[in-house]
């Protein structure tokens, strides 16, 4: 019953999205000149790159608002036609687990979005944030670090100018040896988030 049930609403959910797909004009979505709002938070966990034995062991939540723009109308080639968005965004993230900390910083980030698929528009992006922090670890010990990432997601327009997205991102935070110690971290990091398209 149960398998019947979920196939059932699997056939639905495609026939729905085959419908609405060609229904969906990303052209429109995505002009040149557009601003797209996008608040959004994450969950990651600490993973141990280079195999230090005094590995903390960090888990992090995150939450931010960013605001982009479209300076440019929609390019690229064949399957990867997509459009480029330029934002920024305040940071806060939230050290949980095994010490109680926090970064809020300030950052660009840069997002190219594929539009051939209707609906449903993966994603690349990139960021670099510099802020205040009181983590104190192994790793790191300042009161200012930068914090990095690249990811890759997708969205789905639940609406002409509505997404909800969720993907991955390696997270990088380092203090750019402006104090000792300054290993740096990696995480890997999930995100979700809800964009809203102006024009």
């Amino acid at each position: 019953m149960t398998r019947a049930l979920t196939a059932a609403l699997v056939g639905l959910a495609a026939i729905a999205w085959a419908v609405s797909a060609p229904a969906f004009d990303a052209a429109a979505t995505f002009q040149k000149g557009s601003l797209v709002i996008s608040p959004e938070a994450g969950y990651g966990q600490q993973f141990a790159l280079q195999h230090w034995h005094d590995f903390t062991g960090l888990e992090l939540a995150n939450v931010g608002v960013r605001v982009g723009w479209l300076p440019f109308r929609p390019v690229g080639p064949g399957p990867l036609h997509g459009s480029l968005e330029v934002g920024l965004e305040p940071l806060y993230q939230r050290y949980v687990d095994p010490v109680d900390a926090f970064f809020a910083g300030l950052g660009a980030v840069l997002r190219y979005h594929v539009i051939t698929l209707g609906r449903v528009v993966p994603y690349v992006e990139v960021g670099g944030f510099a802020g205040g922090t009181d983590l104190k670890t192994a790793e790191i010990r300042s009161d200012f670090t930068f914090l990095v990432f690249g990811g890759v997601g997708a969205a789905f327009f639940v609406g002409d100018r509505t997404a909800i997205y969720g993907g991955y991102r390696l997270q990088h935070v380092s203090n750019g040896n402006t104090q000792q110690p300054n290993r740096g971290f990696e995480s890997h990091t999930g995100v979700v988030g809800v964009s809203f398209f102006f024009q």
